[in-house]
């Protein structure tokens, strides 16, 4: 199959113009392929050859303007129009196209809870070729005209609103001009929840088997998007371009979400079939708020090529975290940024992979290597500069340029030029400097203070690694005696703005050096922080007593960050978790932080002989979270409640403190007595994930058999048993157990794409080191293997879930830096597997240096 290459992009938008798709879907002919019959109305500008994109099982007729076309000139995904005529064309495609399995194209699914069938799309990139025929790139929006034929008891959702005109039979209404990537088809026996907001019909739908648990939070689901759709207004000058909004949680979805103008999908575990956190509850807000951002970055203007993909998601990954805080009760989602996302984004840019925000567009030549870019430059780095920007700029001129935007591009299409055009004619300050230091170039600046005491004054230095310029607050702090708890806090004396490099030189201050200094409190920019040595001191010994979480999670970051580059023994980081977490009121810092310490610390920094400890650190961490929350009610555990107080448990504490001490058990006994008895002692009762999770476990050690997997998914037949299952019994430490689960994964070719990322989840296990040793060998050329085979989202799951992370030794990395030679290795893979090497070195030189 062929990439689209930029410069091909280019060359046919300057010859067409496409006006309209009329696409007929047939989703009642087979288990296995669906008919798509299509008709694209176009007009040449000049004379000349182009193609059209097709993934067909069988093309049954292609014809232009009339006349029969030879179905067997398609070469892979391309049909040759040669010699098109200057003037409007009709060009006809007949054919059956194959669903998959793999979450592209269109997507279908059987609930084992009920044998009910779904399908759904996700065209993103390139694959609107495995539905339908088309002009495929962003920048030749048309309107899209479907007709679905599907089963009588099937319901129809698409980017408008969809008709039932005869039983089966459903008429979707046109859209506007989009692109085809955005171009949505859900069908099934939908479970759905509608109302009426604004004028227009809301709607949030999900499979019929988990009805119930979308009831019990519609309530909350829909007084986000409308509480989102109202701010939004109140921001943006253009109002909501489409005719109706739904919302569709669709099985087994690659991404968290997808954009389609009208019929946004998300990944049907947000509704949530057992306990959840509040803070998780925050993040499917945040996504549902940065879904809808889209429809008018993104949908409404769109970019007009991949290399500025970073104005679709940079720009909804900051509206969406701001929108939330100033719209919902959800008030603390910077806080989930600062120690979730943001070290996503500082992880990414110190690979080699790196690239930067906005990339030069000879950076990306194809779709294929656009592909590339949707990690955390795009989304976190991006947004964390759209902040600093913001800081800059001021949050009037930041919109009045956004709506220019909006207003000059409206559904059209918009370049990194364009953008910054805008947001310049909104303001006096040159944006256009701006952009060149912070969205074309790569690395992260590091911020390191140096003060001094000098008696009744102090002086604070700014050290500047880096060529960005950046607006930030510092926060100065000194110690109270808390006489009430009998502890001391740390209480803010003064925050004041700095502009570096501009007032990076030492300035001279009143009073006594405070005992804590932290540039960039409130978290404004992105860069790297180092304290100076007092301030550190204070920070390990204070850092539960700090008043602001936002604070606490830079500085949580900062630990982190120092642990990556060798300056911060890891059980240093286990000690001070173990030390302030038991006083942690925000539970985004709370998990943050346990997942660091367990998935970087525990498993790959910490060397073997000494990983025993290290769990045993974390289980008596979660132990003394267990012993804070006992007592709490059930309402607690389900954490619906709207924070903590000063020394109040944070909401989910509990529960994630049963999770963690499951993950770090050594030993079987108490999680197995857990299993037995359906509840942790004091609550909460075991829910199906966290049964699951203590079975994964129990696998893991060794205390548990095939029987016992077998009985649990007797109890829970569901899609997410399932997978449960699948992790378990790859995870039992027998060599039958791990020679099935590698056939599964790397040569039945049958596993979907949920239950092979829950079959390489369960297989690699530090625990097993020796049992594994062998399958490192193998991983490499078999993965290469696989990806040709299965295509681009089966690689990116391969190199992500299925890459032997435990193995932190010299001869792994040997292997995959050989594999890297391999010319024909899939883009998907390569991209994977270069930033996992990456990580493998750096966890050699975190043990080295230690």
């Amino acid at each position: 199959m062929s990439v689209l290459t930029r410069n091909e992009a280019q060359t046919r938008a300057q010859l067409l113009d496409v006006h309209r798709y009329t696409v007929d879907l047939d989703l009642t002919v087979g288990e296995e392929t669906f008919d798509s019959r299509t008709v694209i109305r176009f007009t040449a500008h000049t004379a000349g050859d182009t193609f059209v994109e097709l993934k067909p099982e069988t093309l049954r007729s292609i014809s232009l303007d009339g006349q029969p076309l030879d179905p067997a000139l398609l070469d892979g995904n391309r049909y040759p129009l040669a010699g098109l005529a200057r003037g409007p064309h009709e060009l006809t495609a007949d054919a059956a196209m194959r669903y998959s399995r793999t979450g592209e194209g269109m997507h279908r699914f059987t609930d084992p809870a009920d044998g009910e069938t779904y399908v759904y799309t996700q065209l993103f990139m390139d694959d609107v070729q495995r539905v339908f025929a088309a002009f495929d790139q962003p920048d030749l929006k048309s309107v899209f005209d479907l007709t679905v034929t599907a089963p009588e008891a099937w319901t129809v959702l698409g980017n408008g609103i969809a008709a039932r005109t005869a039983p089966g039979r459903w008429t979707i209404a046109p859209t506007p001009p989009i692109s085809t990537y955005l171009v949505a088809v859900a069908a099934g026996p939908w479970h759905s929840v509608t109302t009426e907001h604004a004028g227009l019909p809301f709607g949030i739908h999900c499979r019929r088997s988990l009805a119930p648990h979308l009831d019990a939070d519609a309530d909350e689901i829909l007084s986000v998007t409308r509480d989102c759709y109202d701010r939004y207004h109140e921001k943006f000058d253009e109002p909501y371009p489409f005719d109706s909004y739904d919302q569709a949680f669709v099985p087994e979805f690659n991404a968290g979400a997808m954009e389609n103008p009208g019929l946004v999908t998300f990944r049907d575990e947000f509704v949530y079939r057992s306990a959840v956190t509040d803070t998780e509850r925050q993040t499917r807000a945040v996504v549902i708020a940065h879904e809808m951002a889209h429809m008018w970055f993104g949908d409404l203007v769109t970019l007009t090529w991949w290399d500025d993909i970073w104005l679709n998601e940079s720009f909804a990954e900051y509206m969406g975290y701001q929108t939330l805080t100033e719209a919902t009760r959800f008030t603390g989602t910077w806080v989930d940024f600062a120690v979730d996302r943001k070290g996503w984004g500082y992880d990414a840019d110190q690979r080699p992979s790196t690239h930067p925000v906005a990339p030069d567009p000879d950076a990306v030549p194809d779709t294929a290597s656009a592909l590339l870019n949707f990690d955390g430059i795009s989304y976190a780095k991006g947004a964390s500069a759209l902040r600093q920007l913001v800081t800059w700029l001021g949050e009037k001129d930041f919109l009045a340029g956004i709506n220019t935007h909006f207003a000059r591009h409206r559904f059209a299409n918009a370049t990194l030029a364009d953008f910054v055009d805008n947001l310049a004619s909104a303001t006096d300050r040159d944006v256009h400097a701006w952009a060149g230091t912070w969205l074309r170039t790569t690395g992260i600046d590091t911020l390191t203070a140096r003060t001094q005491d000098t008696g009744n004054t102090w002086t604070l230095g700014v050290e500047h690694t880096g060529d960005r310029p950046h607006r930030i607050a510092v926060g100065t702090y000194d110690h109270m005696l808390d006489t009430q708890a009998g502890a001391d806090q740390l209480v803010l004396r003064d925050r004041f703005e700095l502009d570096i490099p501009q007032d990076d030189a030492p300035a001279t201050l009143p009073g006594r050096r405070p005992a804590l200094v932290v540039l960039n409190d409130n978290d404004l920019t992105y860069a790297k922080i180092r304290l100076d040595p007092v301030s550190w001191d204070t920070a390990l010994t204070g850092l539960s007593g700090i008043p602001d979480a936002l604070t606490r999670a830079l500085l949580w970051n900062t630990a982190r960050d120092m642990v990556r580059d060798g300056e911060l023994h890891p059980a240093a980081y286990l000690t001070a978790a173990r030390t302030h977490l038991p006083h942690e009121t925000d539970l985004a810092v709370v998990q943050g932080v346990l997942d660091f310490a367990a998935t970087h610390i525990a498993d790959r920094y910490t060397a073997p002989h000494d990983r025993p400890a290290a769990l045993a650190c974390l289980t008596s961490l979660c132990r003394d979270l267990l012993r804070r929350t006992e007592g709490l009610t059930a309402k607690d555990w389900e954490q619906r409640s709207d924070g903590a107080g000063p020394g109040n448990p944070a909401p989910g504490l509990r529960l994630t403190a049963v999770r963690h001490f499951i993950d770090a058990a050594t030993q079987p006994d108490a999680i197995q007595d857990w299993l037995n008895d359906g509840t942790v002692p004091g609550g909460p009762e075991l829910d199906p994930e966290l049964r699951w999770r203590i079975l994964t476990r129990l696998a893991v050690l060794g205390a548990t058999d095939e029987a016992a997997i077998a009985r649990e998914l007797a109890q829970d037949p569901s899609a997410t048993g399932q997978e449960g299952a699948a992790r378990c019994r790859a995870a039992l430490p027998t060599p039958e157990a791990k020679a099935a689960a590698w056939q599964a994964m790397f040569t039945d070719d049958t596993l979907s794409n949920y239950l092979f990322t829950a079959t390489a989840r369960g297989f690699w296990q530090p625990e097993q080191s020796d049992l594994l040793h062998d399958y490192v060998t193998r991983y490499y050329p078999e993965a290469t293997a696989l990806a040709a085979r299965r295509g681009a989202a089966i690689a990116e799951a391969a190199g992500r879930h299925a890459f032997p992370a435990y193995a932190i030794d010299p001869h792994s990395l040997r292997l995959g830096t050989d594999a890297l030679d391999d010319h024909e290795l899939l883009p998907a893979l390569r991209r994977k597997l270069t930033d996992q090497l990456d990580d493998l070195r750096r966890a050699l030189d975190v043990r080295d240096a230690h």
